[in-house]
């Protein structure tokens, strides 16, 4: 069965600067590139502009390097408008659907390069982001990252990222919370008036990945009417952090048990793609319609695929980016 499903996160732009692609459709592999997003039916791809660490081979300094991603996030949309197309609101996405195109949105994965200064957290905005990951794996001008330490995965926001929540949600900016330590995340929920979202992370009662988020920030993010993306990384779908093969069996358990956690309405995708390695039983975007039977063949009902794939994303896209 075909669901127009949405991924709220990949990180094919990295790969394709990796490869010096100029654009997604000439990513050797790619397991979210052009033809695999196009073959899969996706309705929403959001394009994650993943701050490579410094010392990544090549890396030109951040400012240098979100303009190379944005570029080659451009050229895409410029010279394969037949079958993808930028969206940055509901009414983008809408007349994508309409037209048959897959939607296109930039999101941020770690926001370091804010450096603390709201004037940058526009200018995003303008470039397209609609979507920003406070952290990923060390601290910043946000907050502090996911840890093994318990007394770094206490620590919350820093005086920035608190005041930084208000002003995202002001200018139509969602809060992702994935690889953000436990203190941070119970910062974002007690001061976010919108929803915001773990764009992908997976369930920590079966995964004890730090990654992962416990039940109880499950029902905080339901209660704020968030989502939280399904991870395809093996390693954080089961008791096994070293596992090396994602099967539907284990994608299932996640989804659930995030259903059953915190309802419907908080389960979502957020594939992880181009950014994870392993063996997979749905191995790029051209193969999630064998997710989706593989759904229904494990008890899913069409009306909860429905909502997992695309609803609920639609939803909180209306809530917060307008």
């Amino acid at each position: 069965m075909n669901y127009a499903y949405a991924d709220l996160h990949c990180d094919t732009l990295y790969a394709a600067w990796r490869h010096g692609a100029r654009d997604l459709s000439e990513v050797p592999g790619a397991m979210a590139g052009l033809d695999e997003v196009h073959r899969g039916g996706c309705g929403l791809q959001l394009y994650a502009i993943f701050m490579a660490e410094p010392d990544t081979e090549g890396f030109p300094g951040d400012e240098e390097y979100i303009r190379l991603l944005h570029e080659i996030f451009s050229n895409t949309m410029r010279d394969h408008g037949d079958i993808i197309a930028r969206a940055e609101s509901m009414a983008d996405i809408a007349r994508n659907v309409a037209a048959g195109k897959t939607s296109a949105m930039l999101s941020m994965e770690d926001g370091r390069a804010v450096q603390g200064n709201p004037e940058n957290l526009r200018r995003f905005y303008e470039m397209g982001v609609r979507v920003m990951g406070l952290t990923w794996n060390a601290p910043n001008c946000f907050g502090f990252p996911n840890s093994t330490d318990a007394e770094e995965m206490g620590k919350g926001l820093t005086a920035f990222g608190k005041e930084a929540i208000p002003l995202m949600e002001e200018v139509g900016m969602v809060v992702d919370v994935s690889h953000l330590s436990d203190g941070g995340f119970w910062d974002v929920a007690r001061l976010a008036k919108k929803p915001f979202i773990a764009s992908h992370s997976n369930c920590r009662a079966l995964n004890p990945h730090p990654r992962s988020l416990t039940d109880e920030m499950i029902r905080a993010l339901a209660d704020r009417g968030g989502v939280m993306g399904l991870n395809f990384l093996p390693g954080f779908l089961t008791a096994d952090t070293e596992e090396t093969h994602c099967s539907v069996d284990a994608l299932a358990a996640q989804l659930r048990h995030r259903i059953n956690t915190g309802g419907l309405e908080c389960a979502a995708i957020g594939t992880d793609f181009d950014g994870i390695s392993g063996t997979f039983e749905i191995p790029s975007a051209g193969h999630m319609p064998e997710l989706f039977d593989g759904l229904l063949k494990r008890g899913f009902t069409p009306y909860e695929l429905d909502c997992i794939s695309f609803r609920n994303v639609e939803r909180v896209f209306r809530d917060t980016i307008g």
